[in-house]
């Protein structure tokens, strides 16, 4: 085996999901945002690293937002609602291609053209950054559902961020089967 290197402190994690963050301001208009520091941390919680922005300002002020998995064929919209602020530009939403309807849940968007949204209420700010929410609901279209009426991984394709370079990549093929080709080792 070769040498490992150290990189110290860094968010090197793969795969990393691309998270788009959707929430309404106080006029009701919808927003959406891109973030890349977020997962799963209990079986209906999610938190997600933030710092100040647009939407962070519409979390607090609802106490809800949306979760978005961005996939590759939305990828430049995806990125864009990343690089463009809502303060600085109010049609973001529309250059991004993005519609949205209002979740039957919580007080945030759905954005129509992301197949799969986990609908979250916040349940607190920890450390003035981290964004911990519950999920109340996750509503998926069906044209990423399989002969089995659950998602598919092969009709749905989210991407993940490369943090190293900054690029963003397509999840693979399946290469096995969680919970059972361990069990060839007992």
């Amino acid at each position: 085996m070769s040498e490992r290197k150290n990189f110290g402190a860094q968010p090197f994690l793969f795969p990393q999901p691309v998270l788009i963050i959707g929430t309404y301001d106080e006029q009701g208009k919808a927003n959406a945002m891109n973030a890349a520091w977020g997962g799963i941390v209990g079986r209906d919680e999610i938190i997600i690293d933030l710092s100040q922005h647009k939407t962070t300002d519409n979390i607090k002020l609802n106490k809800a937002f949306t979760v978005s998995a961005a996939d590759t064929e939305h990828m430049v919209a995806s990125d864009y609602v990343g690089i463009v602020s809502g303060k600085d530009e109010p049609e973001k939403m529309e250059k991004a291609g993005f519609t949205t309807v209002k979740s039957e849940y919580v007080n945030a968007p759905v954005i129509k053209e992301l197949p799969v949204a986990l609908e979250c209420e916040l349940i607190k700010v920890i450390d003035d950054n981290k964004y911990l929410g519950r999920i109340k609901n996750v509503s998926v279209d069906e044209s990423v559902l399989g002969e089995d009426g659950e998602i598919s991984l092969e009709k749905f394709v989210p991407i993940t961020y490369d943090p190293v370079h900054h690029g963003y990549y397509k999840l693979g093929e399946k290469v096995g089967n969680a919970f059972k080709d361990g069990a060839k080792l007992k």
